[in-house]
C-alpha cells in the first residue's frame, strides 16, 4: 500500500508540473498582436532567437553566416530522397554562376524550379536551404536548380539578381542536361530569395524572356526603400528578424541608396506588374516582411495576374525552413507544390514570349 500511495504521489505531482509546464508556455504565446504559435513561442523563449537579430547587428559578417548554417542544421528535417543531387556550374550571360540540381525520383523530363536562397542577400547558401529545395522537388515532381548567387557586401547590388538571370538563361538553354523541359520554368524563393525570383519575373518580361510559368515568393522582401508598414511597426524587435538586421542587409546589398526603388532592387515598386507570372505569396504573420509580400500579390492582382497570398498565423520568419519544429513547414511546400501542379498542367509552349498566365485559384 505504501508503495501505491507513493506511485500516486509522484503520479499527481508530474500531472502538475506537466499542467504547469503547458500553462507557462501557453503564456508565452501571448502578445500584444495576437497570439503566437506554442511551438514558435517555445523555439523563441528557449532559444534565445527573440533577441538574435540584435544580437548580430555588430558580428563580423563571416560569423553571421556562420550562425544561420547552424541555425539552420538544427530546424532542417531529415534530407528526401532524390534521384540525384549535382553541383553544376550555370554559364551564361557572360557569368559562371554555381548551382545544385535536384533531380526528383521518376522519368523526365520534368519541369523546372529556380530557386534562389534566402540571408538578407549576406548569407545563407546551397547547404542551408538544401531541405526546402528537396521538399519541392519531391512534392511537386519537378528539377530544382538552387542558385548560389554571389553575396553582399562583397558584391553589391545588382550582382546577386545578374546571377538569378544568367541562371534562368542557363536552365532555358539546357533542359537535355538537366532531364527538364525548359519550356516549363518556374522560380522560387524565401526572404532575399523571394526578392530576386520577383525581380528575375520582372528581368524575363522586361527582356522578352525566358519565359516564366509561376513564381513563388515565400516571405519576401519587395521593397527595400520603405521599412513603414504595420508589419514592420508591430513586429520590428522580438521575432527573430528585427527592422535593425533588414536595415543592415539593405545597407550591404544596396549601398547606394538610389539603387533601392529600382525595380529589380524592389519588384514593389515596378511601375508596372502587368504581364507577370501568376504568383502564390506565403507570409507569416508575426514578420517584418508580411505586409509587403501581401502589397505584392494585391498589386499583381490589380493588374491582371492571377495572384494570391496566403498568411500562416502565428508563425515568424523563416517557418518554411523549420520542418524538424513547425509542421506548417510541410503545409507551406504543399501549397507552392499544388500551384506548380496547376501551372505546369497546360499544353507545352516552347517559344520564350511571356505567355498570359493561367488562372490560379
Amino acid at each position: 500500500m505504501k508503495l501505491k500511495k507513493v506511485v500516486l504521489i509522484v503520479a499527481a505531482a508530474v500531472a502538475l508540473a506537466a499542467a504547469a509546464g503547458f500553462l507557462i508556455v501557453r503564456s508565452w504565446t501571448i502578445t500584444p498582436h495576437g497570439r503566437l504559435d506554442f511551438r514558435v513561442a517555445a523555439y523563441l523563449k528557449l532559444t534565445g532567437a527573440a533577441g538574435k537579430g540584435e544580437r548580430e547587428l555588430t558580428i563580423p559578417v563571416e560569423e553571421s553566416r556562420k550562425r544561420l548554417a547552424e541555425r539552420a542544421a538544427s530546424v532542417s528535417g531529415p534530407p528526401i530522397e532524390m534521384a540525384s543531387v549535382k553541383d553544376m556550374k550555370a554559364a551564361a550571360g557572360g557569368l559562371v554562376v554555381p548551382v545544385r540540381v535536384y533531380t526528383p525520383l521518376g522519368t523526365g523530363p520534368f519541369p523546372v524550379v529556380l530557386f534562389y536562397h534566402g540571408g538578407g542577400w549576406v548569407q545563407g547558401d546551397l547547404d542551408t536551404h538544401d531541405w526546402p529545395c528537396r521538399a519541392i522537388a519531391g512534392r511537386s515532381g519537378t528539377v530544382v536548380v538552387s542558385v548560389d548567387y554571389r553575396l553582399a557586401p562583397e558584391h553589391p547590388y545588382p550582382a546577386a539578381v545578374d546571377d538569378a538571370y544568367a541562371a534562368l538563361l542557363w536552365v532555358r538553354a539546357n533542359g537535355r542536361l538537366l532531364n527538364a523541359d525548359p519550356a516549363k520554368i518556374a522560380v522560387a524563393g524565401d526572404s532575399a530569395g523571394g526578392n530576386l525570383a520577383a525581380a528575375v519575373c520582372l528581368m524575363a518580361r522586361d527582356r522578352g524572356g525566358p519565359a516564366i510559368a509561376f513564381q513563388a515568393l515565400i516571405y519576401p522582401g519587395l521593397d527595400s526603400a520603405h521599412l513603414d508598414t504595420e508589419s514592420y511597426r508591430l513586429f520590428a524587435r522580438g521575432y527573430m528578424l528585427d527592422k535593425a538586421g533588414v536595415e543592415r542587409f539593405i545597407g550591404m546589398y544596396l549601398p547606394n541608396k538610389k539603387d533601392r526603388t529600382a525595380p529589380y532592387a524592389s519588384p514593389l515598386l515596378a511601375p508596372s506588374h502587368a504581364k507577370l507570372p501568376p504568383a502564390l505569396v506565403i507570409t507569416a504573420g508575426f514578420d517584418v516582411l508580411r505586409d509587403e509580400g501581401e502589397a505584392y500579390a494585391k498589386k499583381l492582382s490589380a493588374a491582371g495576374v492571377p495572384a494570391r497570398s496566403m498568411r500562416f498565423p502565428g508563425m515568424i520568419h523563416a517557418f518554411v525552413s523549420a520542418p524538424k519544429l513547425l509542421p506548417q513547414s510541410m503545409q507551406a511546400i504543399g501549397e507552392i507544390a499544388k500551384e506548380l501542379d496547376k501551372a505546369f498542367s497546360g499544353p507545352n509552349e516552347s517559344d520564350d514570349s511571356n505567355r498570359r498566365p493561367r488562372s490560379v485559384k
